[in-house]
């Protein structure tokens, strides 16, 4: 974009204010979506995501005009969970770290009847829902789409076993087959 920026190494860098660049600024809608988000992450989030979640947003209010500072301060919108999520037995970092990489992983999953499995996977993605997180993966055990409960999961392994380039397109089928499931639960809990 044209920005001046000044540095050394061992010193770190800074960037030269110019008058020709935009300044990077932010609605006041804008402002509540990210109070509003981060304030729901750093609640459902695993430990290291909640904590960076809460920095964000103080690294926000330090650096917008006062005005704005206050609005985020005293937010009208708040997230609150009165039912937070079981916290997960893994280190879900190394597992969203594993799906960013597009690497498989395996760990010892046990289901909700308490049996025991170990579960090869491709990490998809890690999602909110229903009271809980879930890892959506490719399971090489079943050889098809599966959703783990993070809190029900044990001795994580990364592997080296690479699927790139599929990771997006994986996650899309799984995530349009969720929305279909749900879509057929749907009707057929609708009255005739």
């Amino acid at each position: 974009m044209g920005a001046v920026i000044d540095g050394e190494a061992g010193f770190g860098f800074t960037l030269i204010e110019d008058a020709s660049l935009p300044p990077l600024g932010f609605e006041n809608d804008e402002l509540e979506a990210l109070v509003l988000g981060l304030r729901d992450v750093a609640v459902i989030a695993d430990p290291a995501l909640a904590k960076a979640a809460k920095s964000a947003l103080a690294k926000i209010q330090a650096r917008v005009p006062p005005a704005q500072a206050h609005r985020l301060k005293h937010a009208v919108l708040d997230a609150r969970r009165y039912w937070r999520p079981d916290p997960p037995r893994i280190d879900v970092a190394r597992m969203r770290q594993a799906a960013w990489d597009e690497v498989s992983v395996r760990f010892a999953y046990q289901d909700a009847k308490g049996d025991q499995t170990e579960r090869a996977v491709k990490p998809l993605g890690i999602v909110y829902m229903e009271n809980t997180n879930v890892l959506l993966a490719w399971c090489h055990l079943r050889q098809d789409f599966r959703v783990f409960r993070l809190d029900r999961m044990d001795d994580l392994i990364v592997t080296a076993d690479s699927f790139r380039p599929h990771r997006v397109s994986l996650l899309r089928d799984h995530l349009d087959r969720i929305r279909c499931e749900v879509e057929a639960a749907k009707d057929r809990s609708l009255p005739d």
